[in-house]
């Protein structure tokens, strides 16, 4: 079943992904599934619409990958990737990016500076930031019809909600997981991970479902997993979620305690082909009507505060986005925030120590 999930996927994410060479053209490397569709219908027909550019969009179930071995290999086929802010930041520093002027970004509607108009702490010097995203816990309604999981503890709690769980194959959206269900404030996650005890107490906890976890590797793969019945509950992306519940109509339900904030950045790699053309896709993708517009598609949100109040419904028309967003404030009370530093520090140790684990 994983072999047939992992085919499933590699298929489903580079279908479409061949592109021809055009004479005014841009090639955007991505995620594959819903986050690629909210940006096509966003960001780049729009953008084709507007300027005659045409956007090659070519999925990737990690487009950090592509980049690195494109950077490494000085053969960069992509001008524009989507990726997270860790290796933002760390190919930023190794020289491997254009930087990106604040000043150069589109301001406001209302004339405000795009530096001031960005949420605090999300432009960096050689990434702009498009939607802030959660990794969240959904489950199958069917399975519990009668009193529901509502917190993070009840999905270690296999006694009162029997079933399979669904954990991503690495130790950054694992451990945090496992120290909230056991009580560690989300303030105080990797203040708790930078310490010997609180790694113990992690990895203590995950022990406590280990033969119950059907582990996964792709963004479409727990969702997969949920429908095909082969867990009760998983973590996934909460725009992979909401794309199942209301565009595909399944039976899931989301319990945000605990959910993991990171945030998507746009970079443009020095060695890009068409470096220009980059830089305005950019700057028109992350001007405020574009961002908001991405809300109609998917549930991730806006990394502009003046995006924030144009968004309003699904693209259906009729489904209300505002309850959806990961960073609704209500959403926002126990979300644990992504910190690039920590992992930049500690993620070849703990990830030696994750697989290790797994293995034994």
């Amino acid at each position: 079943m994983k072999k047939l999930l992992f085919i499933t996927t590699l298929i489903g994410c580079t279908a479409g992904s061949a592109f021809a060479q055009q004479a005014k053209s841009i090639n955007v490397e991505s995620w594959c599934g819903a986050y690629s569709k909210s940006e096509v219908e966003a960001y780049n027909k729009p953008f084709t619409e507007k300027t005659g550019i045409v956007v090659n969009m070519i999925d990737s179930d990690d487009p950090q990958t592509p980049l690195t071995a494109q950077v490494r290999a000085k053969n960069v086929s992509s001008d524009v990737f989507d990726i997270e802010v860790a290796p933002a930041i760390r190919l930023c520093d190794e020289g491997a990016l254009v930087e990106i002027n604040p000043d150069d970004l589109p301001p406001a509607p209302d004339g405000t500076p795009a530096r001031d108009d960005f949420l605090p702490d999300t432009l960096h010097d050689c990434a702009v930031p498009n939607i802030l995203w959660g990794t969240v816990i959904a489950y199958d309604k069917t399975k519990f019809p009668e009193n529901p999981p509502t917190k993070a503890a009840d999905f270690f709690d296999t006694e009162k909600f029997p079933g399979k769980r669904g954990l991503p194959k690495n130790p950054k959206r694992t451990l945090y997981l496992a120290l909230i269900a056991d009580g560690v404030p989300a303030d105080k996650i990797f203040e708790t991970l930078d310490t010997p005890e609180g790694v113990d107490q992690a990895f203590k906890k995950l022990d406590t479902i280990k033969k119950d976890v059907v582990w996964w590797e792709a963004g479409a793969q727990p969702m997969q997993l949920l429908a095909d019945g082969e867990v009760s509950m998983t973590t996934a992306y909460n725009g992979r979620v909401f794309d199942a519940m209301v565009a595909e109509k399944k039976p899931f339900e989301v319990i945000w305690d605990g959910q993991y904030m990171d945030m998507n950045m746009f970079v443009i790699p020095k060695d890009a082909p068409n470096p220009e053309l980059a830089m305005e896709y950019v700057k028109f993708a992350t001007a405020t009507e574009q961002l908001a517009n991405q809300a109609k598609w998917i549930s991730y949100g806006p990394a502009r505060k003046s995006s924030a109040p144009l968004i309003g419904k699904y693209s259906d028309g009729v489904t209300d986005m505002a309850p959806h967003m990961p960073t609704a404030p209500e959403h926002l009370e126990t979300a644990v925030f992504d910190d690039p530093e920590f992992w930049a520090d500690h993620d070849a140790e703990l990830t030696e120590r994750f697989n290790a684990w797994l293995a034994g």
